[in-house]
């Protein structure tokens, strides 16, 4: 088991601190919200952060932090998402492939439409 020690040795380098406080302040400027030092997954939330970002600042001093520490590009990495108005949407079912064929199939059927006693549709 890693420690926390062990997984943020990059962050002891100076040069590396310096960056992640300036993306901390540019994404504070931007977004409102504070990340700190010491929360558990602090690269993850960056990374996050610098995906929805419009400074062209903050992806700069990502780009170099990455370039300074190539192991957080692996930690951050992350498969594309649906998105929705700048949220993940949750996926759909796996798609079957025996839809379309007629062999058991089990889509619902149509609901009936009753308008004043007579159906409709």
């Amino acid at each position: 088991m890693t420690t926390l020690l062990s997984e943020r040795s990059w962050l002891l380098d100076r040069h590396n601190l310096k960056l992640v406080q300036q993306c901390c302040r540019l994404i504070e400027s931007e977004f409102g919200v504070r990340p700190h030092l010491t929360e558990e997954h602090l690269e993850l939330q960056l990374a996050g952060y610098v995906r929805k970002t419009r400074q062209p600042e903050l992806l700069q001093v990502w780009k170099s932090l990455l370039a300074q520490v190539p192991e957080l590009d692996e930690k951050t990495e992350e498969h594309p998402k649906k998105m929705y108005r700048g949220q993940v949407v949750a996926e759909d079912r796996p798609a079957d492939s025996r839809v379309g064929t007629g062999e058991g199939e089990h889509l619902p059927r149509k609901k009936q439409i009753i308008y004043r006693g007579q159906v409709i549709g």
